[in-house]
């Protein structure tokens, strides 16, 4: 009550880029809607608090949570979440088939191979069966590695300019370190002893471990939302915008087990998915409004994660799944 009308001002107009602060102006704003529609006293005087001003209505912001809509006096949740997010492992490279490869060719210049580049036409064909919606839209982020990109390269020609909203070289979904230029043996030795001591936590004597990786792949998740939220902002129909992305084996779990905030000890339990093989997210809706992605049930089963790992913490923990009579107020799902 005894916050100025200023200093909610001050607050509507900061850039918020966390979720604590996005629920703390949430709280401001509903508080001050509260407090404006009710007369205050002031030494004996009644005063009215002035009404919220048109740039502060309309303050653009990047949001992760459920906030005021003060036009309609209501509740909107903005939307970050494409209609469809489709993770895609390159295709098969020549270090996938030959470890010398790494001897004197540098991880990130390793080509595919002839069967490589089929995998990758092949999911390009089936990803244009997909995304066969009048209206759709994709964007491409891809790994800069060069079997990153000649995997790209190869699903570009199915879709037409006009559908493509953008292709960005993304460098945090990049492939584990593990080193410069290799010996064959000792990389041999240490991938051994990687898959005794667990993926996740074994650090490469030169490179990266599992967590480092996971820790840029969260950082690019963020990139991911506020980019989405960019492109509704400019007016694109995220339930028409389908993101791709083309990376490796392990970022691709890690970008799932960040987005499900699944467990060590599940990603230790996970695969990769095969070369150019589609892993799926598709968003899901309830009857009140709550969205949130999910994993493909088939995607979840091929990569033997168990079924808690393909849905959001959020959504299971509000039940949202099939609400249709009551709606529980103010919640979020990934």
């Amino acid at each position: 009550k005894n916050i100025s009308y200023h200093t909610y001002i001050s607050i509507t107009n900061l850039t918020m880029t966390t979720v604590s602060c996005q629920r703390l102006r949430h709280c401001l704003l509903q508080h001050y809607q509260r407090v404006a529609s009710r007369p205050q006293t002031s030494a004996g005087k009644h005063t009215k608090i002035p009404p919220l001003s048109s740039s502060a209505k309309k303050s653009n912001h990047r949001s992760f949570s459920v906030v005021p809509n003060l036009e309609e006096g209501g509740f909107i949740q903005p939307d970050f979440r494409p209609h469809r997010i489709f993770l895609m492992r390159h295709g098969q490279s020549l270090g996938n088939v030959d470890e010398s490869a790494y001897v004197n060719t540098a991880d990130w210049r390793i080509p595919i191979t002839d069967l490589g580049r089929k995998q990758a036409k092949d999911a390009g064909k089936l990803l244009r069966e997909k995304i066969s919606e009048d209206d759709a839209k994709v964007v491409f982020y891809v790994s800069p590695y060069l079997r990153t990109h000649q995997t790209l390269n190869e699903l570009l020609p199915f879709f037409d300019e006009s559908e493509i909203l953008a292709v960005q070289e993304e460098p945090r979904i990049s492939e584990q370190q593990i080193g410069n230029f290799q010996n064959v043996q000792q990389v041999l030795n240490a991938k051994d002893e990687r898959s005794k001591f667990g993926r996740f936590y074994y650090r490469f004597p030169s490179g990266e471990a599992g967590l480092d990786v996971y820790s840029r792949v969260s950082s690019f998740i963020t990139t991911l939302v506020r980019d989405c939220t960019q492109y509704n902002l400019a007016g694109h129909d995220l339930d028409d915008v389908n993101v791709v992305i083309v990376t490796h084996g392990l970022a691709l779990r890690l970008f799932l087990m960040r987005w499900f905030q699944f467990s060590v000890h599940d990603f230790e339990e996970s695969y990769n998915p095969d070369n150019c093989e589609l892993v799926t997210l598709e968003k899901r809706k309830d009857s009140c409004g709550h969205s949130w992605m999910e994993l493909l049930e088939k995607d979840r089963k091929n990569l033997r994660l168990p079924e808690n790992c393909g849905v959001p913490r959020n959504v299971q923990l509000h039940h949202l799944q099939g609400v249709s009579d009551e709606c529980l107020e103010n919640t979020w799902g990934v």
